[in-house]
């Protein structure tokens, strides 16, 4: 029997396993593995698994539309990124003006209304990569239905040192007291105000922590690793999570 065609029969088996009802309704991935993964491939320019991982990132969102699941964040570059060698980050400047420029016009962004939304020190990047993100948020900021969410120069530290001194700004002004501050203003004050917290988040190829990811919403998010490298993941890897989230008790608290 074909491997694709048992392949096939294991993605409807597990499709079937899962309770509509009960989806996560925000998913955050942490899309980790590109690098290794061109390594892997021995002749493969570091881009090229950059340009496989922005494919594999596609795929997720129309899976996760497929699902119902309402709201997908994917971090796609820390501030720390910034550091890596010069050819890598201008290629990754590029990979992300050429795709915010085609979300523009993406027939399944507009069919399903999906507002895409870029979260982080955007400042931080240059001239061409700020007006693509524009133009992407632009032509979907009427939609309300799903979200896809970029964290972009993003770090869960300085998001929450950004929100501290937005607040002591307030506090300064007398728009506000101490008193006044608590946590539902310290959520109103980061880069993902208004935003639900993540109630399940996935990262890819082994490595098991949130490298500064949501530090402050994942107080409760369900936290799931998968082995396969980020351009490898499939679409049973990504319903497995989902059905391992459905297995777990959900408690918030100890």
């Amino acid at each position: 029997m074909p491997p694709q065609f048992l392949y096939k029969i294991y993605e409807k088996r597990l499709m079937n396993e899962l309770d509509p009802d009960r989806m996560p309704r925000h998913v955050a991935i942490i899309m980790d593995g590109n690098r290794r993964y061109s390594r892997m491939k021995g002749d493969m320019e570091v881009i090229k698994g950059h340009e496989l991982g922005a494919d594999t990132l596609e795929k997720v969102l129309d899976w996760s539309i497929d699902l119902g699941i309402e709201i997908v964040t994917a971090y796609a570059f820390s501030t720390e990124n910034f550091n890596r060698p010069e050819h890598e980050v201008e290629g990754l400047m590029r990979l992300f003006v050429e795709n915010f420029k085609k979300i523009v016009d993406h027939e399944k962004i507009h069919k399903h209304k999906v507002r895409v939304k870029v979260v982080g020190r955007i400042e931080l990047l240059p001239d061409d990569v700020r007006e693509a993100i524009k133009e992407a948020e632009d032509s979907t900021k009427q939609y309300n239905e799903r979200l896809f969410n970029l964290a972009i120069g993003y770090d869960g530290r300085l998001e929450i040192v950004d929100a501290i001194k937005k607040i002591y700004k307030k506090v300064e002004d007398g728009e506000i007291s101490i008193d006044d501050i608590d946590e539902n203003l310290v959520s109103e004050n980061l880069y993902t105000a208004g935003l639900e917290d993540p109630s399940l988040i996935i990262r890819t190829s082994g490595e098991e922590r949130l490298s500064g990811f949501l530090l402050w919403q994942s107080s409760y998010s369900e936290l799931y690793f998968c082995d396969s490298l980020w351009p490898e993941l499939r679409k049973v890897d990504y319903l497995r999570a989902i059905r391992d989230y459905q297995e777990r008790d959900r408690r918030f608290g100890v």
